[in-house]
């Protein structure tokens, strides 16, 4: 079979960072500049069809052949914008190198892995590539010394412009590096499979309530300036909402504020009064983000009223869960209105009036309207479902905690059953009304924070403090709970001697049906730790080691990009960690299957959150069909019991 490597370099007016992939790719005076294909291993040619050249023929039927394998680092660019430029391609040949690192274990963005990697600079991505985008790609500011010209062309910087098609032809170098680099890791076949629905789902788009948006800018604006002027009357300052204005302002009138924070200002709305009170409050509402999200709906909207690209394949590429892209929908504002229609219509008429009388915080109801911004195209419906305490099942299922899977099997209250094992008593006694209820807020923090090796820590930052618990009974909390759950403590520290011995011995190792191994290619300077999941998917730790923690523990030791600067470097893990990092990707795999299991029955999935589907769909689907779908046992998870909850509405929000 044939292999064509491909990049493309491209033109558009639009922001690709701020529009996302689609709108940019739709803009009127989008084209290709320069097309790079290395078929077969041979060396890259560069297509300058910025200044008349044109692909070989040969090479446009391959597109399209439905038998030439077509690659690229995050191919889904290079399938839209040649589909949009008039190359027509089949989604079906392509496969994306960037996955492919993704799965490995290996950092986003072509430079990162080739560093990662260890490439030799013949092999690694050129570093003189944003210059040269910001130079070729992008509009340019119109200046005497450039005549006014709003756009860069090749005549105007012929130097550059050949260094832009050398640019062009390394980026092939670098993926063709990884490629071979990673060619004896194997996705498997419903990766491939899955990440093509991604794209089509990506590509379709979900329809956005352009009116909505609009009228929830212009009421913030409108409020922001309100409070702002009110602001200036009360302090006499310039612009209150400098720090440091703000500060000497509130020295004056004998408040000492060595910041501004969120939880400063909080704790000295509580302690002051009068106009201080008040300019503080005014102070916490101007720095609500509620707006952020519209902001970027409206910047990513495309002509036919829907946003694209919402959701990123392999985002979370430790356990292959998505990430959000523009909107950022996996971290919405939750919605507690009552009255969403209400509050909706209000903003929708702009009445400013009405919303500051009926709703204590302007700011925050438009953020709980941030949902209903998405909605279903004219005769359809959302149908949303969700499984039901989807990691709680699977870590019960993978430990064989009994008691857990009896509740799952019944009734499913986990928080109650949860409290009614760690404290004796019945569980029909920790309902409303009765005198044990107070035992469901013990039950629900420590099933949040516990599950995977948490202490007393980890239920302080799940919030066990301001759900009225106190620091003092947390180490008995812990206790409880995990005297109540020995087989998932025995799941703890079982993974992690499994690991470590695979680490240090090389030996495998088995653990309730999950597999240990080292594997990797000495030759090619490649060493995993990997676990196979029972979807037969992979998880990849990088360089696996280990060392002795501050602890005196022995922990396992991996490369991995950092969190905050996503530097490449070593990180550390345990059991519980490790279960942590496998329950999650046995839950995204349920997900995934649903999505396939959805998608090949007809039912058209716009978005999805986390462990929710979100299906635009006809107005005679039921919610029951749907729940009923996902709740079907998966071939490769016997005796795993799932259930979906779900509800239909006429825009999305939390039910």
């Amino acid at each position: 079979m044939n292999v064509l490597n491909i990049d493309i370099e491209t033109y558009s007016s639009e922001d690709i960072s701020k529009t996302g992939l689609y709108k940019y790719a739709q803009s009127t005076d989008f084209e290709i500049l320069l097309f790079a294909y290395s078929l077969n291993g041979s060396p890259v040619e560069v297509i300058d069809l910025a200044q008349g050249g044109a692909v070989p023929e040969e090479v446009v039927k391959m597109l399209n052949d439905g038998e030439t394998e077509l690659r690229a680092y995050n191919a889904a660019f290079e399938w839209y914008c040649l589909n949009q430029a008039g190359y027509e391609t089949n989604l079906e040949q392509w496969r994306c190198t960037m996955i492919h690192a993704y799965y490995a274990g290996y950092p986003g963005g072509l430079d990162k892995v080739g560093k990662a990697m260890r490439f030799e600079n013949d092999k690694k991505k050129s570093a003189t590539g944003k210059a040269l985008i910001r130079l070729f790609s992008v509009p340019c500011k119109p200046t005497k010394r450039n005549g006014g010209r709003t756009r860069n062309m090749p005549h105007h910087e012929p130097e550059k412009w050949e260094l832009y098609k050398e640019y062009n032809r390394q980026d092939v170098v670098a993926e063709m590096s990884i490629k071979e680099k990673l060619e004896g890791i194997k996705l498997p076949k419903f990766e491939w499979e899955l990440w093509h629905t991604d794209i089509r789902m990506n590509a379709e788009g979900i329809k956005v309530d352009s009116e909505l948006v609009e009228s929830a800018l212009f009421v913030s604006d409108t409020w922001n300036e309100y409070l702002l002027n009110e602001a200036k009357e009360l302090t006499g300052l310039e612009n209150p909402n400098s720090t440091v204005q703000l500060q000497k302002w509130l020295k004056d009138k004998g408040v000492n504020a060595e910041n501004l924070q969120k939880e400063t200002v909080k704790n000295l709305i509580e302690e002051t009064e009068g106009d201080v009170k008040r300019v503080l409050e005014i102070r916490r509402e101007l720095s609500k983000t509620s707006t952020k999200k519209y902001v970027a709906m409206k910047d990513a909207l495309c002509e036919d009223g829907r946003v694209r690209g919402l959701l990123q394949f392999y985002g979370a590429n430790r356990t292959g869960r998505w990430a959000g892209r523009l909107v950022q929908v996996q971290n919405l504002p939750r919605n507690y209105l009552s009255d969403l229609d209400d509050a909706r219509n209000m903003v929708k008429r702009r009445d400013l009036l009405t919303l500051d009388i009926l709703y204590d915080n302007i700011p925050d109801t438009l953020s709980q309207l941030i949902r209903t911004a998405f909605v279903p195209e004219e005769g359809k419906k959302f149908v949303i479902a969700d499984f039901s305490a989807i990691e709680a099942r699977v870590i019960a299922w993978l430990a064989g905690e009994q008691w857990r899977l009896d509740v799952f099997r019944t009734h499913g209250k986990i928080y109650e059953a949860s409290a009614s094992q760690m404290f004796g008593v019945d569980i029909s006694t920790i309902a409303k009304g009765k005198e044990n209820y107070h035992l469901r807020q013990k039950g629900k923090v420590a099933e949040l924070a516990l599950g995977y090796q948490g202490s007393s820590g980890a239920l302080m930052a799940m919030g066990a403090i301001n759900m009225g618990l106190t620091e003092e009974e947390l180490p008995e909390i812990v206790r409880m709970w995990r005297n109540s759950n020995k087989r998932i403590v025995d799941l703890w520290y079982a993974v992690g001697n499994a690991a470590a011995e695979v680490v240090l011995n090389g030996t495998r190792q088995a653990v309730n049906g999950i597999l240990f191994s080292r594997e990797g290619d000495l030759a090619k300077g490649l060493d995993f730790l990997t676990v196979t999941l029972p979807s037969g998917r992979k998880l990849h730790y990088v360089s696996p080691g280990t060392r002795e923690n501050s602890w005196g523990a022995t922990v396992i030791t991996y490369k991995a990009p950092n969190q905050v600067s996503g530097k490449w470097e070593t990180a550390e893990t345990y059991g519980g960690k490790l279960v942590e990092n496998i329950v999650q990707a046995i839950a995204r795999d349920c997900l995934a299957a649903t999505i396939l299991k959805l998608t090949d029955k007809g039912y058209k999935i716009v978005m999805h959150i986390h462990d929710e589907v979100v299906l635009e769909a006809p107005m005679d689907v039921t919610v029951k069909e749907v729940c009923d779908l996902m709740g079907e046992e998966l071939k490769w998870a016997k005796g795993l019991i799932l259930r979906a909850d779900g509800f239909e509405t006429g825009y999305y929000k939390k039910d």
